[in-house]
């Protein structure tokens, strides 16, 4: 490290200037990066959904319908016109609508009720159409200016297109409100006004070759380009507090400012090294989710953590070098009180903080766990215009979800038999096959090409049941299972289902399953980093007992609010709040156990909190800010959703590390002691 920071202080315009080249390809490349939309394509790679759409994809043209449009006043005729127009729009395929289901030179009157009124009900036409993936924004705006502003559009293809229009806008709303939270705390913490700017600038830095050099990866998730930038900035913002503090306390003990700069990297490095190192590891657990939008957002934020590292221990040093002077021009008075009393405070409550504390780790473990969850993306904003467009068409028609059935190409009789038992269960409205359209008397090759290929490939049929269910739930759940197991005992194999609920039926599946491997992997990752650092048993159970404890309490006030909780955003949580804040515990913990071998373990208590108190104070400030910012701007639940557990957790966090960790750690005192290497403890005359 010594050489290093003389090589550094040496060459500071060198690594000024190599960075500045990097920064600034970055910020080129970083326009060229892809954000993927689709949920289900972070599906693994075994699921039944993801082997149902790589079969759709090779062996039939169309996609799934993804979008309903309702007309309002229109005869049959007209509905007939307008469908031809969806049909022409560059985008759109797979057009479906009453003439696909029922012959309509048969007076409606004469066909069947239940069916008709699936497509055609009080002068209202629904349509069922697919918006070709990846043109989402443009081709749903094609619809809406067609539909014009009597007609109604929703489903998935509106979602995300307007989830790619809100993620850019919402995302530059999030840096503009926290930035300046950000410099606020900063300056109210600091003791220069342009300090704040170099913190910022090492990290964003940072955060910019991060989300530059993502275009290696092919595409990033909406969740990643939402949540990454903000995360990296506030969780490694500190690595940036920590050197240039150590480098003003060296500026006082030398003149030279080069050597102060040398002194201030070899001295902070263990202490970033060790943060660096339990939040690297917090999301490298992600990284081996099996639903890969967990993986994408931990590959980014593992990344993201090291540049951040780098940037400060290489960038942040050369560039202070260069401006030190305007640090010294900058001078204020500290704004901010010393909180010498906060250790006062803190023995005068630990009793009651502990019995609250050990009252509650039992149930907020059983509670989180037993907390409703959504899997989508939740249910969309009723004032918005999409949700308005849901509203109604909902009230005329109720809910339309489909699912794609497909079973393998064989007996068009069986086929009937099949989508006959479909149609009788219970939220089932309406199913579309090739059999109940054309019957069993005609034979597929008799019919157009174009009409077949929707019903028929080399090796599969495709059948579309349509029904009334929610996205998600129970219900919708028992839909899918239900449709499975029917079409399994015509066809015992090569059976398989897709859609936003199948989707999601298999979503639950999978991440419940990485829940467990998640956690595991975290725990015992940043557990072993603790044991490294303390050379201790009993100290990383202690700090991880204390997180752990603010994780529980942080994930149980929805289950006691009676809130249901977006499953993925529970999931990230549980290991990014683990990862970010337990550094607060292990700054504490090693100013401590310093203290200890030079007073008592009450005087230590005391003593640490006056020295430890403001840097946490500061450090989770901005990661909360950071959490309740994203909360504030995001429409997309997921992300909403993490920002405020995130927000709330690291509250609940800090507390945890100000009043119940010092009175457990001076309590446990002769266990640390015993178990500790090296521990060298004052002992009291």
């Amino acid at each position: 490290m010594s050489k290093l920071a003389v090589g550094i202080t040496h060459h500071k315009k060198l690594v000024v200037t190599i960075f500045s080249v990097v920064l600034l390809a970055s910020l080129v490349m970083m326009l060229m990066v892809n954000v993927n939309y689709n949920i289900v394509d972070y599906l693994p790679e075994d699921a039944q959904s993801t082997k149902a759409l790589e079969i759709m994809q090779e062996e039939f043209n169309g996609e799934l319908p993804n979008t309903r449009v309702m007309i309002p006043d229109v005869s049959v005729q007209e509905a007939l016109d307008f469908k031809k127009k969806l049909d022409d729009l560059d985008g759109v395929s797979n057009v479906l609508w009453l003439d696909n289901v029922i012959d309509l030179r048969v007076p409606l009157e004469m066909a069947d009720k239940d069916t008709v009124e699936s497509y055609y009900k009080d002068n209202n036409a629904s349509f069922s159409l697919t918006v070709r993936s990846g043109d989402e924004v443009e081709v749903v705006d094609a619809i809406y200016a067609l539909v014009g502003e009597k007609g109604y559009v929703s489903g998935n293809a509106v979602s995300t297109a307007s989830a790619q229009k809100m993620t850019g806008t919402e995302s530059t709303n999030a840096m503009l409100i926290l930035i300046p939270l950000i410099i606020l705390i900063l300056v109210l913490s600091t003791t220069s006004w342009i300090e704040p700017v170099l913190f910022l600038l090492a990290i964003g830095v940072s955060v910019a070759i991060n989300m530059g050099t993502n275009i290696f990866l092919g595409n990033v998730s909406f969740v990643t380009s939402s949540v990454s930038p903000i995360l990296q900035l506030a969780v490694s913002l500190d690595y940036a507090i920590f050197l240039l503090h150590r480098f003003s306390e060296y500026r006082e003990k030398t003149d030279d400012v080069a050597l102060a700069m040398q002194m201030a990297m070899k001295k902070s490095f263990p202490a970033i090294a060790a943060s660096a190192a339990t939040t690297f590891f917090g999301f490298v657990a992600l990284v081996f989710m099996d639903f890969r939008i967990g993986s994408d957002l931990g590959l980014n934020l593992v990344k993201g953590i090291t540049l951040s590292f780098i940037s400060v221990m290489v960038f942040l040093p050369a560039f202070t070098l260069l401006m030190y002077k305007l640090i010294d021009k900058t001078r204020h008075k500290a704004f901010m009180p010393k909180f010498k009393g906060i250790g006062t405070l803190v023995n005068k409550v630990k009793i009651p903080v502990i019995i609250i504390a050990v009252v509650l780790i039992v149930p907020s473990f059983l509670a989180q766990s037993r907390t409703s969850f959504t899997y989508g993306t939740g249910k969309i904003a009723e004032s918005s215009k999409e949700g308005q467009d849901a509203i109604a068409i909902d009230s005329v028609f109720g809910k339309s979800n489909a699912i794609v059935i497909l079973v393998p190409k064989g007996s068009v009789s069986q086929e009937l038999a099949l989508s006959k038992e479909l149609a009788q269960q219970p939220s089932i409205t309406s199913v579309v096959t090739f059999a109940n359209m054309a019957g069993t008397s005609i034979p597929p090759e008799y019919l157009d090409k174009e009409i077949r290929e929707q019903f028929y490939s080399e090796n599969y049929c495709r059948i579309i049941a349509y029904t009334s269910t929610e996205d998600e739930g129970e219900e919708a759940f028992g839909v899918v299972d239900n449709v499975q197991k029917i079409a399994k005992s015509y066809y015992t194999d090569s059976v398989y289902t897709l859609g936003t609920t199948s989707n999601l039926f298999d979503m639950k599946t999978v991440v419940t399953r990485d829940n467990a491997v998640v956690n595991l992997i975290a725990v015992l990752a940043i557990a072993f980093v603790l044991l490294v650092t303390f050379k201790s048993i009993s100290i990383p159970i202690l700090l991880l007992i204390t997180i752990e404890t603010a994780i529980w309490i942080n994930l149980a006030i929805p289950y006691f609010a009676g809130q249901p909780l977006v499953y993925i955003g529970y999931l990230v949580l549980s290991t990014v709040q683990l990862g970010a804040t337990v550094d607060y515990a292990i700054l504490y913990t090693d100013n401590y156990r310093a203290n200890r071998k030079i007073m008592s373990a009450k005087d230590a208590v005391k003593a640490t909190l006056a020295d430890t108190f403001f840097s946490v104070l500061v450090s989770s400030s901005i990661l909360a800010s950071a959490g309740f910012v994203l909360y504030a701007t995001s429409s997309n639940p997921i992300v909403g959703t993490i920002g405020l557990l995130l927000g709330r957790g690291t509250l609940l966090s800090v507390a945890m590390v100000i009043f119940f960790l010092p009175p457990v750690l001076a309590l446990f005192d002769k266990v640390v002691k015993a178990t500790t290497i090296k521990a060298d403890f004052y002992k009291d005359k």
